[in-house]
């Protein structure tokens, strides 16, 4: 094999490893975010039932995606059981506690990619949320610990925003959070309308209208719906923010909007497009095209059931297209 045939390959394996950690760095980190935020949809709709309280816990860890490995460690769905395994279960590879583990390691594996800020801002949130989860959250704590997580996964947010140079750097790590981030609002949306409405006479109704700004409020929507949409609360007002809103930062049209404007960056740098450029490109011209009243006439569900199956095959084409391991 000529020399430069294999230091070509050597540097496209460095690069997969890099881009491997920056990646799914930016992924674990709004994961451990994210994991806040739906205990937070959950505590506010828990509040809301005097009967099936636990209803309302186990549609979280549906949403978690993390029923089987629940169900193998509790019996019961409670504020206490789930809050404890999607906060500080070290079992649970996508607890807030295990997800600032694996981006911290992620972290330090990519130490030289990272400016001084960035890595200084994980290392201290991993450490101060090390302490605050080190033990069982008391319920009258809890809201406290949940604001501690979402501020600091913010500030890290802030470090990297701040001081990172725009490169190819910028674009693996930008291409983790918003693919999570898509993930994460659908499984939403989805488990909202499917698993926590008990009845379909509840449409409409004082508890289903609570439930929907409960929705709004654990992605940090609730007042800038108001804005748009003054005080109604409509569920296809709502879906429609939350998908199709190219301006609301957890939609589902932002989050594909800034995948493909880094994987162009992308190409443009390496001179070569991938079947990952097709499968964002797919996905944000239907989210383009598309009306709230098309996906509610063929269904939410089977929309967003597509989306999330779509979502993860582009993260799998990602980690393939540009050799991660």
């Amino acid at each position: 094999m000529p020399p430069n045939v294999s230091l070509l390959r050597v540097n496209l394996m460095l690069l997969g490893r890099t881009a491997n950690g920056l990646y799914w760095m930016n992924r674990y980190i709004e994961r451990a975010e994210n994991m806040a935020r739906l205990v937070d949809a959950g505590l506010r709709m828990a509040l809301t039932r005097t009967e099936d309280a636990s209803g309302e816990w186990h549609s979280v860890v549906v949403s978690a995606g993390s029923d089987a490995a629940f169900a193998n460690r509790n019996t019961e769905y409670s504020a206490a059981t789930v809050t404890d395994f999607l906060l500080r279960d070290t079992s649970n590879p996508s607890s807030v506690m295990s997800s600032m583990e694996t981006a911290r390691n992620n972290a330090r594996m990519v130490r030289t990619a990272l400016t001084r800020e960035t890595w200084e801002s994980i290392n201290e949130a991993w450490m101060a949320l090390k302490r605050m989860l080190a033990a069982p959250i008391d319920d009258r704590e809890l809201p406290a610990v949940l604001d501690r997580i979402k501020r600091e996964t913010a500030l890290i947010r802030g470090a990297f925003y701040g001081t990172m140079l725009r490169n190819e750097i910028f674009d693996f790590s930008q291409l983790g959070t918003y693919v999570e981030r898509a993930d994460n609002t659908a499984r939403i949306l989805d488990v909202k309308y499917y698993v926590l409405l008990p009845s379909i006479s509840w449409v409409g109704s004082t508890m289903d209208n609570y439930q929907w700004e409960s929705i709004l409020r654990s992605v940090s929507a609730h007042r800038s719906y108001r804005w748009n949409y003054e005080a109604t609360y409509r569920p296809a007002n709502i879906a429609d923010y939350l998908i199709l809103n190219g301006r609301m930062p957890r939609s589902l049209a932002f989050c594909y909007r800034f995948i493909n404007e880094h994987l162009e960056l992308l190409a443009e740098d390496y001179g070569q497009r991938h079947a990952c450029h097709e499968t964002a490109h797919k996905t944000r011209s239907l989210l383009k095209a598309g009306s709230i009243k098309d996906i509610f006439d063929s269904g939410l569900h089977e929309f967003l059931v597509d989306f999330i199956r779509d979502n993860i095959r582009l993260g799998d084409e990602i980690a393939a297209d540009y050799s991660f391991c």
